[in-house]
């Protein structure tokens, strides 16, 4: 079976101004060769042995991408072939033509196409996006042979464009690892956590204007911010954009750009997250302009400890310490009426608030709530069973307007709840 050669290897041009005018619109493989013949840099040896190389590279090409038996695969191949040493002499002599003649002499056309082939693969197994969820690290493989390809066929702007694409996100990527890395986390923990490489550079750098060395979970976070909030009260966005969030000393030159592009954003950021008025979980979890750009460690039992230090500081300051029944009834009933948290009651108390529900009634939810959100997680179950019954029985009692119910309601108290002598 015979092969079609690329144009000029059949029939050289003759060397002339009018001539590479006329080619300046050709592949720049064809410009190379054409300007090699020109000047002499390209024998009619080197020529000869080209033609045997064109049609093996063609063969070579077809049978990769599909076959070498189509006469369709053979063109589009060929094709391919002087798309592929195009890109590599271009790309590599930075368009200069002399520099890519003397390669096409001091090296065979197979070689030129798989340097176009290599930086193909090369960009193709670039991250292409930041999250670290969406990484691939296994290099090259077969999967990636029908994108290849289709970038075969691709001008030299269009790799350009994308390797300047993706080479921003491998740097951003790699500036989250080396930030991660300073506060005590690495890549693969990063991996697990299926974070976006931005969000891990602005806690980074949040950490920083904090000065602190861990990468935070989520009660460190908030103890954070609200230690900065003190520190910088709800800056304008004039004060914080001159606040003081320095790049690390040894963060590596190449990955300088991106990082203070990401701290640029930060800035940007600081007005709302600093604001006191705005709950923290609130503005990173639920305001779409701040989902996913902030990270924090899931630690599950330590989100376990820090609700019940929270919830335990509420129930101790509710309580007081007394845990007894009647004062465990006594801070439920107030709650229900909408009172103030307390264990004890005045005679005075006692009757004031037996008023309140007479005239307002009691809303026996707002007890359980409590319990739910603040007591012990082991005595929940005690305490609603606790609070159910007596609300069962005496509700009915409390709310009644009869003649002699406010005092069958005081002895119900007295009894029942603390209510002082």
């Amino acid at each position: 079976m015979s092969h079609q050669l690329p144009p000029d290897l059949e029939n050289p041009p003759q060397a002339s101004a009018q001539g590479m005018a006329l080619f300046d619109h050709r592949p720049f493989f064809e410009k190379a060769l054409q300007y090699g013949i020109a000047h002499g840099i390209l024998t009619s040896e080197r020529l000869a042995a080209m033609r045997v190389e064109a049609p093996k590279g063609m063969v070579q090409i077809a049978r990769y991408f599909g076959t070498e038996f189509l006469r369709p695969d053979l063109e589009l191949a060929r094709t391919r072939m002087v798309n592929l040493i195009s890109l590599y002499l271009e790309e590599s002599s930075g368009g200069d033509l002399a520099q890519a003649a003397q390669a096409l002499r001091d090296h065979s056309l197979l070689s030129r196409s798989k340097g176009g082939s290599d930086m193909l693969k090369a960009l193709i197994t670039m991250p292409q996006n930041s999250h670290f969820g969406m990484q691939e690290h296994a290099g090259f493989r077969d999967e990636h042979i029908p994108v290849l390809a289709k970038w075969t066929l691709r001008s030299l702007h269009d790799y350009r464009a994308e390797k300047a694409r993706r080479t921003h996100t491998a740097q951003l990527v790699d500036a989250a690892i080396w930030m991660a890395g300073q506060l005590q986390l690495d890549a693969d923990e990063l991996a697990e956590a299926g974070v976006d490489a931005e969000a891990v550079i602005r806690t980074a750098l949040l950490a920083r204007l904090g000065k602190r060395s861990t990468m935070p979970d989520w009660p460190t976070l908030e103890k954070w911010v609200a230690a900065l909030r003190k520190k910088y009260p709800a800056p304008s966005s004039a004060d914080a954009r001159s606040m003081a969030i320095p790049l690390p000393k040894d963060l590596p030159a190449d990955l300088c750009d991106v990082v203070e592009a990401v701290r640029q954003s930060l800035l940007s950021d600081l007005p709302k997250l600093l604001d006191p008025t705005l709950p923290l979980r609130k503005l990173l979890t639920q305001t779409p302009a701040f989902v996913g750009r902030y990270f924090w460690v899931e630690d599950a039992l330590a989100d376990v400890e820090h609700y019940e230090r929270q919830n335990s500081i509420v129930w101790d300051k509710a309580t007081d310490g007394h845990l007894d029944d009647s004062s465990l009834l006594t801070l439920f009933l107030r709650i229900a009426a909408g009172s103030s948290h307390a264990t004890m009651l005045t005679k005075a108390a006692a009757t004031s608030l037996l008023r309140k529900i007479q005239k307002s009634g009691i809303d026996p939810e707002l007890p359980r709530q409590f319990i739910r959100q603040h007591a012990p997680l082991a005595l929940q179950d005690d305490y609603l069973l606790l609070w159910n019954g007596f609300a069962e029985e005496a509700e009915p009692l409390l709310r009644s307007d009869l003649r002699y119910a406010s005092q069958d309601a005081l002895a119900l108290l007295r009894r029942e709840c603390n209510v002082a002598p």
